[in-house]
């Protein structure tokens, strides 16, 4: 039995597509298990860019099972169109299933999130208004749709016609607003796309389970990260699922003692999306140069990222919640050609060091990073084959980044392509 769970231990967009597609030329199965088209990751094959958003990034390579569990949230229309842009690039999506277990988004989520958003004003959460809160939301009162039900007309149109009235009722009631749904365009749009994915869905729990049992190699492939967890992140600025480890077996089906070994990713220094504290972003040239050299910019929204530099309190705190057996360290490259280096190592707050991650958003938007300081490197390192080319100020910065957390770094990104990854420690 060898199964991987990979999973953001920042805020999101730590480059897990990249190393989910390294790992997966090793794996024979890949597992997506919560969250939405609020994803994005990008994967760089042969200079050739593929930016995904629902379906595994396993998908590049032909002979491996891909699985949508059942605790992602399906808008399908993003689905369909992901899968043709996918063919159209010569990417066989035979080997993709889809649990009918995972709920489906509709239009009337989408316009309610916008909606929300609207509503809180200045207090907005920065979501990416896919849609996929409120669909989480008709999930846990009991009201929502799956797959199951969308590849079925009869039942889909029986759930959906009491649905789209209410939602229409919350619109004009609750919002104001004059946008109206016709349950009829609904059903005719989603019977559409239910007869197109019916052929994908399977129940991937057995499917998962089988293949485990089978002896086979099965990675689990979150979205979003540590600080966005519903539970453990930086609430209320969070999604509305849980991207930690422990949520690829409910998302998944299947229990906690099948689960090996946990990756968390994490950029050489830090972005975030959206609202909320951060307590070593970088409000200046500085942060804009590394900005513009990550090409940090949303994969779903295109939205410029906030940059900061490392946080040892977050990395130490991800370590903690997720159980994390290796760190995978992305975009090292990045930090090229910068004359001094920077590491939080704890935070100063009402003149007292604290080194664990407070609860309080409140205690942490007053929190002063402490930092060590490090010398960079000016030697081009993209072309770099082994860990023992990179130079001695990399290593050493890299090495600091393994002590504060505890945790190994197995991995070490250093360019967006496919071979611009040196491994420290065999995963699989």
């Amino acid at each position: 039995m060898s199964t991987v769970v990979l999973i953001g231990a920042q805020w999101g967009d730590e480059g897990k597509g990249k190393v989910t597609d390294f790992l997966a030329r090793r794996a024979d199965m890949v597992v997506r298990y919560q969250g939405g088209s609020n994803a994005g990751h990008t994967v760089v094959v042969n200079d050739k860019i593929y930016k995904l958003h629902l379906i595994p990034s396993g998908i590049l390579y032909s002979d491996k099972m891909c699985l949508i569990g059942n605790g992602v949230v399906i808008d399908p229309g993003v689905l369909l169109e992901e899968l043709d842009v996918l063919e159209s690039q010569g990417v066989s999506t035979a080997n993709l299933r889809i649990s009918p277990r995972a709920h489906v988004i509709f239009p009337y989520h989408k316009r309610i999130d916008m909606a929300e958003e609207e509503r809180k004003g200045k207090s907005k959460i920065g979501t990416t208004c896919r849609g996929i809160g409120p669909a989480y939301m008709d999930k846990a009162t009991r009201v929502g749709i799956r797959m199951v039900e969308l590849i079925d007309r009869e039942e889909l149109a029986e759930k959906l016609r009491d649905v789209v009235e209410f939602k229409n009722q919350l619109l004009t009631g609750v919002y104001g607003s004059s946008d109206q749904f016709d349950y009829r365009e609904i059903l005719e749009l989603y019977s559409g796309y239910g007869e197109r994915l019916k052929k994908y869905v399977a129940n991937v729990s057995i499917l998962v389970n089988e293949a485990i049992d089978g002896g086979k190699k099965v990675l689990f492939e979150g979205a979003q990260g540590t600080l966005l967890d519903i539970d453990h992140g930086t609430y209320p600025y969070v999604t509305s699922s849980s991207p930690i480890a422990a949520s690829a077996c409910l998302g998944a089906g299947l229990g906690p003692t099948k689960i090996n070994t946990v990756v968390g990713v994490a950029k050489a220094y830090i972005t975030r999306v959206g609202e909320g504290p951060f307590p070593t972003e970088l409000h200046d040239k500085l942060g804009e140069q590394i900005r513009e050299r990550g090409h940090e910019f949303g994969t779903t929204t295109g939205r410029p990222r906030r940059c900061g530099w490392y946080d040892a309190v977050i990395a130490r705190y991800a370590a903690r919640i997720n159980g994390l057996s290796y760190l995978a360290v992305t975009k090292l490259d990045v930090l090229t050609g910068l004359e001094t280096l920077k590491i939080c190592t704890g935070y100063r707050y009402k003149g007292e060091i604290i080194t664990e991650f407070p609860d309080s958003l409140k205690v942490l938007a007053r929190c002063e990073p402490v930092y060590r300081e490090f010398p960079g490197w000016q030697e081009d390192i993209s072309n770099v084959n082994d860990y023992s080319e990179l130079p001695q100020n990399a290593r050493d910065y890299l090495k600091y980044l393994e002590d504060l957390s505890g945790v190994p770094v197995a991995i070490v990104g250093v360019g967006p392509g496919r071979t611009q990854t040196l491994v420290l420690h065999d995963i699989f």
